[in-house]
């Protein structure tokens, strides 16, 4: 009888034992933590111009309108490569490719096939007068963006910005919920670069007609985009 109690003792001890190390080594729920955001945001000229000029054929022989293509993109690419520069135009081919044209009774009767030319750069006046000259390919596409440079120089005043206006708000939310300051636990930061919408719809519009007769440089208007760095985290109030 004296065994038995003994072991419903030890029983009783390992487990008072076991409950308190669990509790001792249970995570300690963080208390006034507080959860909180910041933007910075700055308006920056695009500098960066991309064009691009197309054609498309069509035929009966797949290889014939891939040789028409070849050729059509052969010639553009001769008069761009003479006015390319580093950063100022850059010249690249785009998309080339045939596909099947099909008739009513669902069989193959022809084929057709588009290829493009891509001119980049911050020269707008060079990119625009050369697409000009170019015959064999018209302007299909125009876009606007910025240069790797601008958009780092301008991602780093927003960051500050935001970064600035994080701890602005994390003190003033300590103060407000009565604490002297707070202590930095964590934080995550993101950038984003947001253009205008209408705009690019409108040169879109210029691109095309002047595309059709291809005899003068067509006009060109850049806008400005929107660099947004955007500061989360949490801080400790103390």
């Amino acid at each position: 009888m004296q065994s038995a109690i003994r072991i419903v003792a030890s029983s009783a001890l390992l487990a008072s034992a076991a409950a308190s190390f669990a509790q001792s080594s249970a995570p300690e729920v963080p208390r006034n933590v507080l959860q909180l955001s910041a933007i910075g945001s700055v308006e920056v000229q695009q500098d960066l111009l991309v064009l691009t000029l197309s054609t498309t054929k069509e035929g009966e022989d797949a290889a014939q309108v891939q040789a028409q293509l070849q050729q059509a993109l052969d010639e553009a690419l001769t008069q761009a490569r003479g006015g390319a520069s580093p950063q100022q135009m850059e010249v690249r081919t785009g998309d080339f490719g045939l596909q099947p044209r099909y008739g009513k009774d669902g069989r193959i009767n022809g084929w057709q096939g588009r290829t493009q030319l891509v001119l980049s750069g911050r020269d707008f006046a060079r990119i625009t007068g050369t697409a000009a000259k170019i015959r064999s390919l018209a302007i299909s596409q125009m876009a606007f963006d910025l240069s790797r440079e601008a958009r780092q120089k301008v991602e780093t005043q927003a960051q500050t910005e935001a970064i600035e206006a994080f701890k602005a708000r994390a003190s003033e939310l300590a103060r407000g919920f009565g604490f002297s300051g707070y202590t930095l636990r964590e934080v995550g930061v993101n950038s984003q670069e947001m253009s205008p919408g209408p705009r690019p719809r409108m040169v879109a519009m210029q691109a095309k007609g002047a595309a059709f007769d291809n005899a003068a440089p067509v006009p060109v208007e850049a806008g400005e985009a929107q660099v947004v760095v955007t500061v989360s985290g949490s801080v400790q109030l103390r």
